[in-house]
């Protein structure tokens, strides 16, 4: 009998294989048409990714439990998670480079894994979108407070999720350029800290590498740490620089797409400038490593010893504008995110053709993005901050390692074949990622095994709708289309 893959082209394209097979009869999936505007330079694809990485944010609220728990050490801490995140990038600039479409990791995954496993991260991504979206905009008020006692409550994140839904339907440069001047304010409070840790230098530099911990009778006294914390605060590390994928959630919306990997690269080197400087400035100045490591809340302690309480008030204002502009960037790529999928058909089409809709004069998915606002503010109003901070604990490790082995099939497969960008020491920088994501899963499991288990049942989730609803209708559901690109008449807004 004649093999029937030697008659069927679909059978040895990896590109079909990976997406599912064409129904007898039906016409092949057309590619995307170009809804949304064409109207981002690269730049200013880069404002909106860094505000959605807001380094300041990560500056004063992750940054200060690194320090707590190893010193000086924690500039080791984020040298190796600059390290991970280059390989990271390298794995999202060819990825995105071959699909640049506003579905982001989703769209990598079931191109080159498989529809159930692009749906199951899609699911992750969204429900953990909402999650980390409404633990950033519940710690606005604890900045405001400085400013106004009032302020310091649950209300005041729910109004920023309500303003930053506002602001995200409006047109993409728009929101380019509020998210640029925003990021601009909060860079100017992380140079703060650079200038004043430089010029008021009493630390060795040997403080940098030396790992250390608070011991003694009283908790005050430093004493010596092991590599191995070290390895295990690197984890949180790696959390404070992530968001530089976020470019190709605005791939179709940005002209010269091809080069979108160039993004993500820059958009990295800059992230790790931003929060590095600070560190070490802040490391090397602090009158008192054990008085740093002691207080409870690090950056404001500096801030206090070496310039005085007006300083540290216009700096938390600073930072406040860093978490409403992080909450922005984040709504526009969730409203992206959730568009792409009912774009794709994912969902009923009573539900699914509403949010695959985009206005007519903003050029927005004005529906789409209105609803991760009315969800994220649900819940924020009905869960609490810390059941937040537990759920979203371990996602970024699952993402991670489905990017990392999309980029490995993407080769393997034939599917990412005409990347524009092709990352050089492919096999080893995916390999690498996953290796070190699954240590990180088992550090994470060792110091908690809830947030694990809460990413692996949010995949889950996914897993199952995909085989109860998409599959059975796999023949016109989630058949991802070819992106759409400039030179198929995309190139204009």
């Amino acid at each position: 009998m004649a093999d029937p893959r030697a008659t069927d082209p679909a059978a040895t394209d990896p590109a079909t294989a990976a997406t599912g097979p064409t129904a007898p009869g039906s016409a092949p999936s057309a590619g995307y048409a170009q809804d949304l505007s064409r109207a981002l330079s690269l730049r200013e694809n880069m404002l909106i990714t860094l505000s959605s990485v807001t380094p300041a944010s990560s500056v004063f609220i992750v940054m200060p439990a690194v320090i707590r728990g190893l010193g000086g050490a924690a500039a080791v801490a984020f040298a190796l998670a600059a390290a991970v995140g280059v390989l990271m990038a390298l794995c999202y600039a060819e990825l995105s480079s071959a699909f640049p479409v506003t579905g982001g990791e989703y769209a990598f995954a079931a191109r080159t894994l498989g529809r159930s496993t692009g749906f199951a991260l899609f699911a992750l991504s969204l429900l953990g979108g909402v999650l980390v979206t409404a633990v950033i905009a519940l710690g606005t008020g604890s900045y405001l407070g400085v400013l106004w006692s009032a302020l310091d409550g649950k209300g005041t994140g729910l109004a920023v999720i309500a303003l930053a839904s506002l602001v995200a339907v409006l047109d993409i440069r728009t929101n380019a350029w509020v998210t640029g001047v925003f990021l601009l304010l909060e860079l100017a409070a992380v140079a703060v800290l650079a200038v004043l840790g430089f010029v008021h230098v009493d630390q060795p530099v040997s403080v940098l590498w030396t790992p250390q911990a608070l011991g003694g009778a009283g908790g005050d006294v430093l004493v010596g740490a092991s590599w191995g914390l070290v390895a295990s605060f690197t984890t949180t590390a790696i959390f404070a620089y992530n968001g530089y994928g976020t470019a190709v959630y605005f791939a179709e919306e940005t002209r010269r797409a091809s080069s979108i990997g160039r993004v993500v690269l820059w958009s990295l080197g800059i992230t790790v400038a931003a929060e590095c400087l600070p560190l070490v400035g802040v490391l090397l100045g602090t009158p008192s490593m054990s008085g740093l490591m002691s207080a409870a809340s690090p950056m404001s302690y500096f801030l206090l010893e070496r310039a005085g309480s007006t300083v540290n008030t216009v700096v938390s204002l600073g930072i406040a504008v860093a978490v409403v502009n992080a909450v922005i960037a984040i709504m526009l790529q969730s409203g992206r995110l959730l568009f792409s999928s009912a774009r794709d058909r994912a969902w009923p089409d009573r539900v699914g053709a509403p949010l695959a809709s985009v206005h007519p004069r903003l050029r927005t998915p004005l529906a789409a993005t209105l609803t991760m606002g009315v969800a994220t503010l649900l819940v924020g109003w009905l869960v609490s901050l810390d059941t937040l901070i537990l759920a979203t604990g371990s996602t970024l490790v699952v993402v991670y390692v489905l990017v990392a082995l999309s980029a490995l099939s993407g080769r393997i497969r034939g599917t990412t074949a005409t990347a524009p960008y092709r990352m050089r020491g492919w096999p080893y920088v995916p390999l690498g990622v996953v290796a070190i994501m699954l240590y990180v899963g088992y550090e994470s499991v060792r110091a908690d095994w809830r947030p694990i288990a809460i990413a692996v049942g949010m995949t889950a989730v996914g897993y199952a709708y995909y085989y109860a609803y998409l599959h059975p209708r796999r023949a016109d559901r989630w058949t991802m289309p070819d992106p759409v690109r400039e030179e198929d008449g995309g190139a204009t807004g």
